[in-house]
């Protein structure tokens, strides 16, 4: 069956092969004065690209990757080919209602039936065409004729043709010598061994196989008559050219056709086929085609060169740039003085990262790729190459770092908005350095052309609350006592608070939005509404089960407590809430992403 996201592949494949197939349509016509066999080689090629993706040669471009510092950026000209080349983007059902989805998974299931119930019949029916002629061959006799072949007479009344694809044997219909002179028996003979010679059955079989795969496409049944077309207008030439008289063969062929059937298939090569009125034309004028000159030369070896450079460079743009920069050596991060690491056999689905008095840095019911996300300032769809433990298997983590690392101010409620920013900092760095001793992390960046967001202003403008300078609520309580209200009144200052359908923001940046939509929808979101200040919003929407969830609740697996309640299912989608509720809106597009490849990991060991 067709998986749903083969369809975008499948468009683009079609869309791409029928851009070729016009293109060595354009190439024939400039080439009509010329040898048919040039022609007949053009189409050949038209055929075999349905066989070959264009991802093939774009794969092939993406493994010839390079080193450098800095992501090398797309250039315009490669963005505008990927949108000639790829014009059906891969489908995106994220925010969709629930019938709409079933449709869309119900859709390759049907496309599926159809497509193998149009395959079976083209199969089936060339298959009984086949053992047909097979009968006929099995039932002929020997016969003694000067061919490097052998030589078969058929008590059928079919035209002579060669049978076989890798051991062609030449049929030929008992008593057509008494029908036609020795001229014209001697030109029917040449022209099927020029059909040998060329190898014309084995790539009409070929063709064939294009026709059963692709037998909805109509330009693919065309590329076959061409074929045809021209294979028996090369043989014409072959014959003239081996010295044979025009009219002795043209009239060969004409009695041919009054006394016997045309071959059933293309893959038996007969001396009937294509426009007869034109080939008898050819042959009694003795229009013998040019051979290429230069210039057309250079005009098949330029269309050559940009079909297969063109998808190879656009890989290559494309490709995994392996930056020159490895994760920095433990020895030169800051690191914990104490660290244990347990693993945790709970099964609760939560989970919490937290900085404790003291500058501890506590991790409860944590993966390591979560703890690698927090360390590296990630998401999840950033991480390739883990191994599956990497995510299934949790871990308890407490860690003291060195004195030396130690903020001034140990208490987290006490301390300023830059003193924390750089505490936080410092406990990645630590983070990062435990990873590498402890799990023997190593891994290599790459940077990668991928689908993202873009958050711009939607038509309207934004309609978030902007905190002014006089009104930003410094964090933490007041220095000299406890916070007012008790501990449970809610923390002030900048926040950000994230629950299943729900995002609060509170005196926060909008990159802080965009950093949090990036791990919900997962996939990059990039903050290009070109607003700098601080903002308070809440949003709120339906979300997909599909999508990354940040949290997945409270250490006893429900909703955190200072949450609001999921929204209704009847809500709107999270595309439609940013829109409606923020006056902002997410644009898909590509753009460069930061990819981390694990190379080695091991499981950390206890203490």
């Amino acid at each position: 069956m067709i998986p749903a996201n083969w369809i975008s592949p499948l468009a683009n494949h079609l869309w791409q092969s029928t851009l070729f197939a016009g293109v060595a349509g354009l190439l024939t016509l400039a080439l009509r004065n010329n040898q048919a066999r040039t022609r007949y080689c053009v189409w050949l090629i038209a055929s075999l690209k349905f066989l070959i993706p264009l991802s093939l040669l774009v794969a092939i471009g993406a493994r010839l990757t390079w080193s450098t510092a800095v992501p090398i950026s797309q250039p315009r000209v490669s963005a505008v080919m990927e949108q000639i080349t790829d014009p059906f983007p891969q489908a995106h059902y994220a925010g969709t209602a629930v019938p709409l989805a079933h449709t869309a998974s119900l859709l390759p299931a049907l496309l599926f039936i159809v497509w193998i119930c149009g395959f079976l019949s083209v199969a089936f029916s060339w298959t009984r065409r086949w053992w047909r002629i097979r009968a006929l061959a099995r039932k002929s006799s020997p016969l003694t004729l000067a061919a490097n072949v052998p030589v078969l007479a058929s008590p059928a009344l079919l035209e002579p043709g060669v049978f076989g694809i890798f051991r062609p044997k030449l049929l030929i219909p008992q008593g057509i010598a008494d029908r036609l002179t020795p001229a014209q028996f001697e030109a029917i003979v040449a022209h099927e061994m020029s059909h040998i010679r060329r190898r014309d059955n084995l790539t009409a079989a070929v063709h064939m196989v294009v026709e059963a795969i692709f037998w909805f496409h109509p330009l693919v049944w065309w590329i076959g008559r061409q074929l045809i077309e021209e294979r028996e207008r090369a043989c014409d030439e072959e014959v003239l050219r081996l010295g044979n008289e025009p009219q002795a063969y043209a009239e060969s062929i004409l009695r041919t056709c009054e006394f016997y059937l045309e071959s059933s298939l293309a893959c038996v090569s007969g001396v009937t086929g294509a426009d007869l009125k034109k080939r008898i034309i050819c042959i009694m004028t003795k229009r013998i085609s040019r051979k290429l000159d230069s210039g057309r030369k250079l005009l098949l070896g330029t269309v050559g060169a940009v079909a297969l450079v063109v998808p190879v460079a656009l890989g290559l743009m494309n490709a995994p740039q392996s930056r020159a920069q490895s994760p920095a050596s433990s020895a030169d991060l800051p690191k914990f003085e104490v660290a244990s690491i347990k693993p945790n056999k709970t099964g609760g689905r939560g989970m919490r990262l937290n900085i404790a008095p003291g500058g501890r840095f506590i991790a409860e019911n944590v993966s390591l790729k979560l703890l690698m996300e927090h360390a590296y300032g990630i998401r999840d769809f950033q991480i390739s190459g883990a191994p599956g433990w990497f995510d299934s298997e949790h871990y308890d983590i407490e860690a003291k770092p060195e004195d030396s690392a130690k903020p001034a101010n140990e208490d987290p409620m006490k301390m300023t908005e830059e003193q924390r920013q750089q505490h936080e900092e410092r406990l990645k760095q630590m983070v990062q350095s435990l990873l590498a001793d402890r799990c023997k992390l190593a891994f290599h960046r790459e940077t990668k052309e991928l689908p993202i967001y873009a958050l711009t202003v939607a038509k309207g403008g934004p309609k978030l609350q902007e905190v002014k300078n006089e009104d930003i609520v410094q964090p933490g309580p007041p220095p000299n006592g406890p916070r007012p209200g008790g501990p449970d009144t809610p923390y002030k200052g900048r926040m950000m608070r994230m629950g299943r359908g729900q995002i609060n923001g509170q005196q926060v940046p909008l990159q802080f939005l965009a950093d949090t939509l990036s791990r919900q929808l997962g996939r990059t979101v990039v903050d290009e509404t070109g607003l700098k200040s601080i903002y308070n919003f809440n949003l709120q929407w339906t979300p997909d089960e599909s999508q990354a969830q940040m949290f997945k609740g409270a250490p006893d697996g429900k909703e955190p407590a200072n949450g609001a309640p999921p929204p209704e299912s009847s809500g709107p989608s999270v595309f439609t809430a940013i829109q409606e509720q923020l006056g902002l809106k997410l644009e898909s597009q590509k753009g460069p992403v930061e990819i981390l490849v694990i190379d080695h990991v091991e499981r950390p060991s206890e203490n």
